[in-house]
């Protein structure tokens, strides 16, 4: 017992050294006050110019969105204000003070506070503990008391999680509203909230813009990186936009419409997105032609109830419903990646059993996972690694792609996909998330798959890679491949699928197709759950 509490405490020494995250100051200024000035910023790669003279303002008291595609300089932008890279020129001033940032522990005294798209918290340790790491007093800390602070705060926050819970315990979701409580009460003066959202549901994005609110009035600035058009115009007061590592211009919210914000982001006038359908020839299938697909009965150890399915060939269809319906459970389920407990699999009228992934390979079928982070890239292997991978699995161990092999077969898909690298030697984990995504469908359609599945293909990417992935299905469907799309954005999964797939808490409850292709019908359907709703 004694060791284990001592080892605890060791961790919490550790992480108060590493990552401490102590904002020392309020700023109580007006809204007209800049608390925040970054002018001429430049930052070099190695064969990138990441950012090119860039200015940022920010005032306190507003929400101010950062925009731009996957690979425009946002990220690049956040760290050098966080310290996490050396600027190359330029200059940063808050509340008109020159300062210089190296490190992020720099950032945080100087009254930074960043929640990141990726949560950066300890599993092991429990809620308050990740909450107040940095903020210790180590062996004499008094954890009654730090507890019964953790918990006034997540139920001011109103935050499903208790104090003494051992992180690990929280869904994803729960988690990332940690992060976000633990950089809110150190009453910081700029708050970076880096694509915050994309792990919650309507209800938690609801109940963090009332607290991104609330900061707001308290004089706090904070700065809003979303790919969420709609949450922008929602939340935020202005809006600067960056493109290929160059300012585009810093905007009013009422003054810049949503088409010309998509316009400027891309840098070209968005293509009329009602009808992508219009560029492709629908596949005509053969009379009498079996499913590519179809599950009778199919249920997992992820608690998913019985369903059947089919998908057809040259078909787009995808599964829809808020978050935590069903709709991953479902597609894990037909790749074999959660353990099937129940249920029937034809593949083009024959059966077929698929217990684990390397068997819907075998048959055919290819998955891009929902966190593409955890179940998609290595992140430490190169661009090609990474391409090649499901295509050396099926090959087999002994068999290796020799290295101008694996350099064609990478330079075709880098191409093919406008993969943006600086070559297929560069480690994955170097990409934007925009062309990660992409690396992990060129894998997939590497296999010469017959039925694709992606789960959250555009989650987290930039509005033009979003039309290229949704383009890029409808062009693999009228080529003849089937596809399962399933997106948290309705009005994708409506411009993209032929047929949806209904999903309630775990249980199919409706499809539709044709004129109940609509948002009012699928909406309706998930909450009246009638099943085959007409």
């Amino acid at each position: 017992m004694y060791k284990y509490l001592f080892m605890r405490r060791c961790a919490l020494f550790y992480y108060y050294f590493t990552v401490l995250e102590n904002c020392q100051e309020v700023y109580s200024g007006v809204s007209d006050n800049i608390v925040l000035n970054m002018r001429n910023i430049h930052k070099r790669f190695p064969g990138v110019y990441a950012l090119q003279g860039v200015d940022f303002t920010l005032r306190a008291g507003e929400i101010h969105a950062l925009m731009g595609e996957n690979g425009a300089g946002k990220s690049t932008l956040i760290k050098v204000l966080t310290g996490v890279h050396p600027k190359d020129e330029g200059e940063i001033s808050i509340d008109d003070q020159v300062v210089t940032i190296h490190s992020p522990q720099e950032a945080q005294n100087a009254g930074i506070s960043t929640v990141y798209q990726e949560i950066t918290l300890c599993p092991n340790l429990s809620v308050a503990e990740n909450m107040y790491i940095g903020r210790t007093e180590g062996a004499f800390q008094n954890w009654k008391k730090v507890n019964a602070d953790a918990d006034k705060i997540l139920q001011s926050l109103d935050i499903p999680a208790k104090a003494t819970q051992q992180l690990s315990s929280c869904s994803i979701a729960i988690q990332q509203m940690v992060a976000i409580a633990r950089a809110v009460d150190m009453d910081c003066k700029v708050l970076i909230l880096d694509e915050p959202t994309s792990s919650l549901d309507e209800q938690e994005v609801a109940k963090l813009f009332k607290l991104m609110r609330d900061l707001k009035q308290r004089g706090v600035g904070i700065i809003f990186v979303t790919h969420f058009l709609d949450q922008v115009y929602e939340v935020c007061d202005r809006i600067t936009v960056l493109r290929d590592g160059q300012l585009v211009g810093e905007y009013v919210i009422e003054d810049l419409p949503r088409v010309q914000l998509v316009s400027k982001m891309l840098g070209k006038e968005l293509d009329d997105m009602s009808d992508i359908h219009g560029e492709y020839q629908t596949y005509e299938a053969k009379e009498g032609e079996a499913p590519v697909f179809e599950a009778a009965g199919l249920a997992s150890n992820s608690g998913i109830k019985p369903f059947d399915f089919h998908i057809n060939k040259g078909e787009v269809n995808g599964f829809t419903g808020l978050l935590g319906s069903g709709r991953s459970e479902c597609v894990r389920a037909i790749f074999g990646a959660d353990r099937v407990t129940h249920g029937t699999v034809k593949m083009n009228g024959k059966d077929v059993k698929i217990s684990k992934p390397i068997d819907a390979m075998r048959n055919g079928i290819a998955y891009l996972p929902e966190d593409r982070k955890v179940d998609g890239i290595v992140g430490d292997l190169s661009v090609r690694d990474n391409l090649i991978l499901a295509a050396q699995v099926l090959k087999g161990f002994f068999k290796p792609f020799s290295k101008a092999e694996a350099n064609k077969i990478a330079d075709e898909y880098i191409k093919l996909l406008s993969i943006k690298t600086a070559s297929a030697d560069t480690p994955i984990k170097s990409l934007s998330g925009g062309n990660q995504q992409k690396v992990i469908v060129a894998r997939w359609l590497l296999t010469h798959p017959d039925y694709l599945i992606l789960d959250e293909p555009t989650r987290g990417i930039d509005v033009g890679t979003k039309v290229d992935i949704q383009k890029l299905v409808l062009k693999l469907a009228s080529e003849g491949m089937s596809v399962t799309f399933i997106s948290s954005e309705l009005d994708e999964m409506l411009r993209t699928c032929s047929r949806l797939v209904v999903m309630r808490d775990l249980n199919v409850v409706g499809e539709l197709t044709g004129q109940d292709m609509n948002q009012s019908k699928v909406m309706s359907t998930i909450a009246g759950g009638e099943k085959n709703a007409e």
